[in-house]
């Protein structure tokens, strides 16, 4: 059976959200980052651009670009909000779907048009039910696998849809600009383009090899994308999600420095192993175990993030607010659950570039010379012992 899979998008989704909460921005050019003349932009509107503004530009370039935009610091809890209301309106309707970030979705919907009906009907009332309720723009792209759909969404933006037919996925993507493909960055855009490579046709015309030898098993992927071929499935997507860590104490203890110090080590640890899997989490637990045995659990939804001072800071309003002083602690765990992709575009959401590389020089530090190699001091000083 061809298989049939729906790439839902929400259109410019920080934007979109502001427009619904101040009507006023509609139609306006609007940025959403980090404020300060050192910060990032994390989306912009399609009226901002028209100017040559972009997500991950400076703000001050931004600010040179459109010196008219309007500035918003941005809100993920607002962010956060809307995402879980369009996954449980899909939840609600779609035999299996994949929550790819805050803002995307994929859908498996094969075998809809024999057993209940027409796919793109199917598709178009589940995208009319998105907007009716949310009040917020999406678009989808609908085709026989994950990448097709994915650039056909982003061919029927803003707020459109669109259907690549079976067997015609080559011929839709053809005309298209090789930047399109996922997984193009600017450095392999850079190489392919000093070979004369700028649509995605000449790729289907390579032979693959020849891809391979310039850009390896990347080239090989490149290829396959650029004609239409993807048998990757829809991983279905489950609030259960997690990681997780925890520590047995050799002497049972109710010292508030030391549990602190732990998880402080243990933050440390999962929100790095987060940013390496280019995940966030929308959700934290604090686990104690007593004495007695008895074990006690204190969960909190968040907006999704990976930054360490963002989830220390949840994980201690929860210990403070739990921890009894009188009963010793015999284990201590956290965990991160509801876990979805988008480190980088949530990222962004650090006021300073400084911030935002400082994250990345110490991930860098840690993926060459291991997880223990650097943090912060307490929690090097646990992570030790």
């Amino acid at each position: 059976m061809e298989r049939t899979i729906v790439h839902m998008d929400l259109d410019s989704f920080f934007i979109s959200v502001e427009r619904l909460l101040d009507t006023s921005l509609i139609g306006k050019p609007v940025i959403v980052g980090g404020t300060s003349d050192r910060g990032v932009v994390a989306s912009c509107s399609y009226e901002a651009r028209k100017f040559g503004v972009h997500a991950a530009m400076s703000s001050i370039m931004a600010k040179q670009l459109c010196p008219h935009a309007i500035f918003i610091r941005g809100d993920m809890d607002q962010y956060s909000k809307f995402s879980r209301i369009v996954t449980e309106i899909i939840a609600r309707e779609a035999p299996i779907f994949e929550k790819a970030s805050i803002d995307e979705h994929y859908l498996e919907i094969t075998g809809m048009d024999k057993y209940v009906k027409n796919s793109m009907l199917w598709t178009h009332e589940l995208r009319e039910q998105i907007i009716k309720e949310t009040g917020l723009p999406i678009s989808f792209g609908l085709s026989e696998n994950k990448t097709v759909s994915k650039i056909a969404t982003g061919e029927s933006k803003p707020n459109g849809e669109k259907e690549v037919q079976f067997g015609l996925e080559k011929i839709f993507l053809a005309p298209l600009s090789i930047r399109k493909i996922p997984g193009i960055g600017d450095k392999t855009n850079a190489t392919l383009q000093k070979m004369g490579i700028s649509k995605i046709e000449t790729i289907q015309n390579m032979p693959i090899l020849a891809m391979q030898k310039v850009l390896g098993d990347n080239g090989k992927s490149i290829w396959r994308k650029a004609n239409g071929i993807d048998t990757n499935p829809i991983e279905p997507y489950s609030e259960q999600k997690s990681m997780s860590t925890e520590t047995t104490f050799d002497k049972d203890t109710t010292d508030p420095v030391m549990l602190h110090n732990k998880i402080v080590a243990m933050v440390d640890t999962l929100s790095f192993e987060l940013r390496k899997l280019k995940k966030v989490t929308g959700c934290v637990t604090l686990k104690l175990k007593y004495s007695d045995f008895q074990t006690h659990t204190f969960q909190a939804t968040i907006p999704y993030t990976a930054s360490d001072h963002v989830l220390l800071q949840k994980l201690t309003e929860l210990f403070n607010k739990n921890f009894n002083r009188r009963i010793l602690i015999r284990l201590i765990g956290i965990k991160f659950s509801n876990l979805v992709s988008g480190f980088n575009q949530i990222n962004l959401f650090d006021d300073t570039e400084e911030k935002i590389n400082l994250y990345n020089a110490l991930d860098k530090i840690r993926l060459r010379f291991g997880e223990k190699a650097i943090g912060k001091a307490v929690g090097l000083k646990d992570k030790k012992k």
